[in-house]
């Protein structure tokens, strides 16, 4: 069902010139995803399917343009980095969200899709799963606002909480993939932090995303759908293939940077436009026991993260 711009409704032009703003490079990425919250949460998104799919399309775009700001030996420097910590935190934090689920008898779908949207990479990785396990829409809203919430307070607290902690641009890079959910987040956080935490970041955190492929996979075969469609991260190949014309076509400096620029100010639109989903409605579906389960393992998962940051730099 398409959604039709209606240019005579106040909201819409409203909601038009705020996210022409986010695009004119003129506020941070944290200030465009809170106009995009007081926006839905006072007057309304009046473009809710329009939204939500194009901060899908722009988040993978920008993310592939991030690339062309990187080369193979930062890929491949952070890569091996987080990959340890990927595997240990996504293992750790399945094993603690199906313990926590249990005793605060979260619904069993629910608790799942909390689990693996702490786990992985938020929103993402609940809509894989959700596909895979037949989950109804109660629990995809409940889980979707859950890890929103923590996510959005995630991307205030943490580059503030970096520089309280005294972590370095390498180690906030890290940390901050390892500990906030949504990439989109991930990335705003880790720009407002530095440019080498923001490569750092971006890296690790989709290296962390590829995980969603083997999670559904898994949770097919335990729970006996073998034929479930699993969508691919496709676009986080474009982003290694961005790295590589970066890496061997280095006389495209000046081109580069420009496209990096745009990927910027595409990523402050994206979060706008992921603050003006929510809803009202979507915060009143968050039950206290799936809230309490999310912030039990965004606490445990930070916290886990943090000390292996901390260990693995020597500090």
């Amino acid at each position: 069902m398409h959604e039709t711009v209606n240019l005579r409704d106040g909201r819409t032009v409203v909601f038009l010139v705020l996210a022409t703003v986010c695009l004119s490079g003129w506020i941070s990425p944290p200030l465009a995803l809170a106009l995009g919250l007081a926006f839905a949460l006072t007057v309304g998104n009046p473009l809710p399917r329009l939204a939500q799919k194009s901060a899908k399309l722009l988040l993978q775009a920008s993310v592939v343009g991030l690339g062309f700001g990187m080369n193979l030996g930062i890929l491949w420097s952070a890569g091996r980095t987080g990959i340890g910590f990927t595997v240990g935190t996504i293992t750790g934090t399945l094993l603690l969200g199906w313990c926590v689920g249990r005793l605060l008898r979260v619904e069993s779908q629910t608790s799942t899709l909390v689990s693996c949207g702490t786990a992985i990479c938020g929103g993402s990785a609940i809509a894989a799963v959700a596909g895979v396990i037949k989950a109804d829409s109660r629990a995809v809203s409940v889980a979707l606002a859950t890890v929103f919430v923590l996510n959005a307070v995630a991307l205030f607290l943490f580059p503030p909480l970096g520089h309280w902690l005294g972590l370095t641009q390498h180690q906030f890079g890290v940390w901050s993939a390892i500990a906030i959910h949504d990439t989109s987040s991930v990335v705003g956080a880790a720009a407002k932090y530095g440019d080498e935490a923001l490569r750092v970041a971006t890296t690790v955190k989709l290296v962390r995303a590829l995980w969603i492929v083997p999670l559904a996979l898994g949770l097919a075969l335990v729970t006996g759908r073998k034929g479930a469609k699993i969508a691919w991260p496709w676009f986080i190949l474009f982003f290694v293939a961005a790295a590589c014309v970066r890496t061997w076509l280095p006389q495209g400096e000046a081109g580069y940077g420009k496209l990096v620029l745009l990927a910027r100010l595409g990523l402050t639109l994206t979060l706008f436009l992921i603050g003006a989903q929510i809803s009202r409605e979507a915060l009143r579906t968050v039950g206290w026991r799936a809230l309490v389960q999310g912030i039990i393992l965004w606490i445990a998962i930070s916290l886990t993260g943090l000390l292996a940051v901390r260990h693995w730099a020597g500090a």
